[in-house]
């Protein structure tokens, strides 16, 4: 027997946080059989040489071996999926996620910005079980997946793939687990605790709505924003009008999640204040932009604004960087393709 009920791990989607944890679970010593789900350069060299995982200030790598595949049909069902996808690429994965699935099969979701299951098990906002077509066209992850399998995560973790099968994490990194219904079942201290033997920092909060919003003050701010100026957060914070954007963008966002029932304990002007501590950091959403790849725009900056309309929440600079970034969108990917 494992350590754990989780006999079958698979990451699908292992990019940079993906990839990260792939390495640290098949690493830790537990016996579960640990897979990953990738494309491209990158899962060839996961194939032939493993991943290598440099922590932040480390001397060496980690390199873990993992058996890699770009069709999860190959896999047999697993006890445990961890996504790495970012909220506009899970459309497409949700065929071969729902290949992975038993009965019993839980998910967990490393999402930034607000995650298509929000409102399963709400009890604070008044809409339970509404459905966001713009997370999830057509309702196929509320059907294929499902949301009673999903366990909520908000990643605090700077990780780039450096290059194919490289990948680099930039601080010590903090993670929070939460279930949908912010209840401390068996599965969620499970997979905490085969987190953590594994060595990723992690907490179960009984509110993981009011995490998801936290976190989102500064995505929708930052990302955006960085995006539309190439410049780093320490360039942003150090420009005084795009400061004051910040602000107003975090005031916005604050603003719509508490008309939804969540609890924000920071303020704009703390958040604003520890933003300036952060320093010279590249958005995933830039590296995304300089990679000509999709930007995550719905899930960071669209659904602010159309739960804003929901509510009656006013989000006009959060409208007008909707409107801008998704433009920016657009050309790039014609540049690119």
């Amino acid at each position: 027997m494992t350590s754990s009920p989780f006999e079958n791990i698979c990451i699908y989607g292992a990019g940079a946080l993906g990839g990260a944890i792939a390495a640290k679970l098949a690493s830790s010593g537990d016996r579960a059989k640990v897979s990953v789900v990738a494309r491209g350069a990158h899962l060839e060299a996961i194939r032939s040489g493993g991943i290598h995982l440099w922590e932040a200030e480390a001397s060496s790598a980690l390199v873990a071996q993992v058996t890699a595949t770009d069709d999860a049909g190959e896999l047999p069902p697993q006890d445990l999926v961890i996504t790495g996808l970012k909220g506009h690429q899970l459309a497409a994965a949700v065929p071969g996620i729902a290949k992975l699935l038993h009965a019993g099969t839980r998910v967990v979701m490393i999402l930034n910005g607000v995650p298509w299951w929000y409102f399963h098990r709400d009890r604070q906002s008044g809409h339970a079980e509404h459905q966001m077509e713009e997370l999830d066209v057509n309702g196929d992850l509320w059907r294929l997946i499902g949301p009673e399998r999903v366990i909520g995560c908000v990643a605090y973790q700077g990780a780039e793939v450096a290059n194919p099968g490289e990948i680099r994490l930039s601080n010590k990194g903090h993670f929070i687990l939460g279930e949908p219904s912010g209840e401390t079942t068996s599965d969620i201290e499970a997979i905490a605790a085969l987190l953590q033997k594994a060595g990723v920092t992690v907490s179960i909060s009984a509110r993981i709505r009011d995490d998801i919003w936290s976190k989102l003050m500064g995505n929708a701010a930052f990302n955006p924003i960085s995006a539309l100026t190439r410049g780093l957060m320490s360039d942003i914070m150090n420009d005084p009008a795009l400061s004051v954007m910040v602000g107003q963008v975090m005031s916005e966002v604050k603003a719509v999640a508490e008309a939804l029932g969540a609890q924000v304990p920071m303020s704009v002007e703390e958040r604003l204040e520890r933003s300036r501590q952060i320093g010279p950091v590249r958005t995933s959403m830039l590296q995304d932009l300089l990679a000509g790849k999709a930007l995550e725009i719905t899930p960071l900056v669209g659904v602010v604004v159309s739960l804003g309309k929901l509510t009656g929440v006013a989000t006009p600079v959060s409208a007008t960087i909707l409107a801008l970034v998704t433009q920016l969108d657009r050309k790039n990917l014609q540049v690119a393709g």
